[in-house]
């Protein structure tokens, strides 16, 4: 009998390593296929004239993806920006204030928001946020503004994003020991003064780390910021221009790349872009979460 429990420790055991090196090596399968198949444009291009060039005539043979990653900046920017102070507010008084029935009432429905389609946002992006953007906001700033702007693209993934951030916040804040809070509270501090030098104050890096996570999250997002951002290929000066992200390029000219190699090439290039930064911020995330994490305990 104990033979029996211990063969079945073991397996389990090889069976979790065995997965986990599968995931690995899905990434690295992943980036080399990538790799491969962006190797015709790096051969016919080089990578500073691929990223610093801003013209884009695939029938030509001149792939710029200077403006794509611009609007790619500009919508996460913007995202980031709408939706760091809420999530962070959100989450400290659904950790620090909230009573049990409030948080039963809005855990549901973040995970509502996270669980909707992207394609749902996109819908609520073109009826709602685009018309108030081109006939409200806009004519305050500039002559004309379609509504299909960089803003209309970052507000719509700034709401994606926002149950992301909140669950990580609440995670990072849940790490700190209760024994932190009790030691300032006996001190006199209020509940305020406990949060802010005690809470903020011990979870910074992983404040840090999660919103460089949700901005690896929020680089990838397609059919929504696709259908907001109005798909010009031009560096926008403001955000009431359109713009062009690199993941609505590859969706919006994926079908088109079959007869020409060197087009598919430089999607695949726009893909491995996407790969490169999303990985390298994951990786920095969690490097700072997991120092974070053994700093407190």
């Amino acid at each position: 009998m104990q033979t029996r429990r211990i063969f079945k420790d073991r397996l389990a055991k090889e069976t979790m390593l065995v997965l986990t090196i599968v995931s690995i090596l899905f990434v690295i399968v992943m980036g080399i296929g990538l790799y491969m198949k962006s190797a015709p444009i790096l051969g016919e291009k080089s990578l500073w004239d691929l990223l610093s060039s801003s013209q884009w005539r695939p029938m030509k043979g001149e792939f710029g993806f200077l403006p794509f990653i611009v609007g790619t900046l500009w919508v996460t920017f913007i995202a980031i920006i709408l939706a760091f102070p809420v999530s962070l507010l959100t989450a400290i008084f659904l950790t620090e204030y909230a009573k049990p029935i409030v948080k039963k009432c809005v855990f549901p429905a973040l995970d509502i928001l996270a669980a909707l389609p992207s394609v749902i946002y996109g819908i609520w992006g073109t009826l709602v946020i685009v018309p108030v953007i081109s006939e409200k906001l806009a004519p305050h700033f500039v002559e004309y503004s379609s509504g299909y702007t960089v803003l209309a693209a970052g507000m719509v993934l700034g709401v994606m994003i926002l149950p992301l951030l909140v669950s990580l916040f609440i995670e990072v804040f849940s790490i700190v020991p209760l024994e932190l809070r009790e030691a300032s509270w006996a001190l006199g501090a209020t509940r305020w003064q406990t949060t802010r030098k005690v809470v903020l104050r011990k979870t910074f890096a992983g404040i840090i780390a999660s919103t460089v996570l949700a901005i690896s999250r929020a680089f990838g997002e397609t059919i929504a910021v696709l259908m907001v951002c109005g798909c010009m290929i031009t560096i926008p000066n403001n955000i009431f221009e359109s713009c062009y992200p690199i993941p609505a390029l590859i969706a919006n000219n994926y079908g088109e790349m079959l007869s020409m190699p060197l087009y598919e090439s430089a999607l695949m290039f726009a893909a491995l872009i996407l790969f490169v930064v999303v990985l390298v911020f994951n990786i920095l995330s969690r490097i700072v979460l997991y120092r974070m994490e053994k700093k407190l305990n």
